[in-house]
């Protein structure tokens, strides 16, 4: 029984540190994420944190995480580091470097942004793209009407000019 709980004592420590650290509020700082959870983070005061490299002669690649200048206007975005669902669901890839819509012009990563499970469970992504394509002149009405329809229409723009 007692080595029962001795292997499941750091677990259940792990668990509640998160619990904890959420309930708390935790800060999101870009600077202190690691490479593999950079991308599509929001820190708590709501600017996006962006991945960038660094080439070296003769050395390895780094990647870093920065604090960017743009900055999210839906505060409930505030602090959110993407799920891996949300990752998985909406078809990116957490090790893009910088900010930029150039991965919409591949069909699968729009359509998988465009698809339900991404519009309707992973906000973040949503509106990083859709902000993206306002950007870049994809988007047809203001930006505070009917955000997720704009871009579904901008996303199906995209994807009628490219091919």
């Amino acid at each position: 029984m007692a080595s029962v709980l001795h292997a499941q004592l750091p677990a259940f420590v792990f668990s509640l540190s998160l619990l904890l650290s959420s309930a708390l509020g935790a800060r999101v700082v870009c600077e202190q994420l690691t490479a593999e959870l950079c991308a599509f983070a929001v820190s708590s005061t709501s600017r996006r944190c962006v991945l960038e490299n660094t080439h070296c002669a003769g050395r390895p690649t780094e990647y870093q995480c920065r604090t960017s200048e743009v900055v999210v206007e839906d505060g409930r975005l505030s602090g959110l580091m993407e799920t891996d669902g949300c990752v998985r669901a909406c078809g990116v890839d957490r090790a893009t470097v910088g900010i930029s819509s150039d991965s919409l012009l591949d069909p699968r990563v729009a359509g998988a942004v465009c698809s339900p499970a991404c519009l309707r469970g992973c906000p973040n992504i949503v509106d990083l793209y859709s902000n993206l394509a306002a950007g870049e002149g994809n988007h047809t009405q203001s930006s505070s009407q009917h955000k997720s329809l704009n871009f579904v229409s901008c996303m199906c723009l995209l994807l009628d000019e490219t091919y």
